[in-house]
């Protein structure tokens, strides 16, 4: 079987005992690409350290951004740093960027602003964008429509959490829409309602890890063998077979980001 986990975090300290034996265990399980997306503080390396570890193993690949937590620390010097990683091989995304009102940890008119301005720099640089959007799915969607419309890169809406309305506001803005963990939890009825209406072309799964353990994981380390229970939740309410979503959502990965899976 082939998956893909469109989205995890595998470069923190999480994974620092047994980084080589969390990516063997994904390679057993059928994931056959990771996209390491690169967060924290622009100035202490984080993103350097994101992209070293897409150079290090064959499978992985980089997307790197100025999270909205990190909104107050982006200046000139993360948008050049940003801007020159945009040129490395393995980096195929900018992001994850965008709207975090649930825990405010930079002011919300910072968020905007730098949510803007990295889609700009995105735009020009022609790559996908990596889309958070948390407690902010109005303003989200007004400031892709403003900023994005048109725009060559296309991008993923990660973590998706947003409603029908939602969905179908970023669909024709070239958007996939990825579901994580959270799509398998008892109490998530509306969220795989979502999940049954996306376009097939149009999803993608992801761990989010360590975040957002799946079923029958939950209260565990989250790791990228595990999006393939994801996966087979997904399977199962569009009446597929894992193995067929898990190679058609790989496709849609490959598509999306312009790499071929091994």
């Amino acid at each position: 079987m082939l998956f893909v986990d469109s989205h995890a975090h595998i470069d923190g300290p999480e994974y620092d005992g047994d980084r080589d034996d969390m990516i063997a265990r994904a390679g057993a399980a059928g994931v056959r690409a990771i996209l390491n997306v690169g967060t924290g503080d622009p100035h202490e390396g984080n993103f350097e350290r994101a992209v070293a570890l897409a150079e290090q193993y064959e499978q992985v690949f980089a997307g790197v951004g100025v999270h909205p937590h990190d909104a107050k620390l982006y200046d000139e010097e993360a948008e050049n740093l940003l801007l020159s990683l945009m040129n490395h091989p393995r980096v195929v995304a900018w992001g994850e960027i965008g709207l975090d009102y649930h825990y405010d940890h930079s002011l919300r008119e910072t968020q905007r602003e730098v949510f803007r301005r990295q889609l700009v720099c995105a735009r020009a640089a022609r790559k996908p964008v990596i889309i958070h959007s948390r407690a902010a799915d109005d303003e989200t969607v007004e400031i892709l429509r403003d900023e994005w419309s048109g725009a060559e890169g296309g991008g993923v809406m990660h973590c998706f959490g947003g409603d029908l309305e939602m969905a179908a506001s970023v669909l024709p803005l070239g958007f996939y829409i990825s579901f994580a963990g959270n799509v398998t939890f008892k109490k998530a009825e509306a969220l795989r309602e979502v999940a049954q209406s996306v376009p097939l072309d149009r999803l993608l799964v992801e761990t989010d890890c360590p975040f957002l353990t799946p079923v029958p994981y939950r209260g565990r380390r989250n790791e990228p063998a595990r999006v393939v229970e994801t996966a087979r939740c997904l399977a199962d309410l569009r009446g597929m077979d894992a193995a067929e979503f898990g190679r058609v959502t790989s496709q849609n990965f490959a598509r999306l980001f312009r790499i071929e899976l091994a």
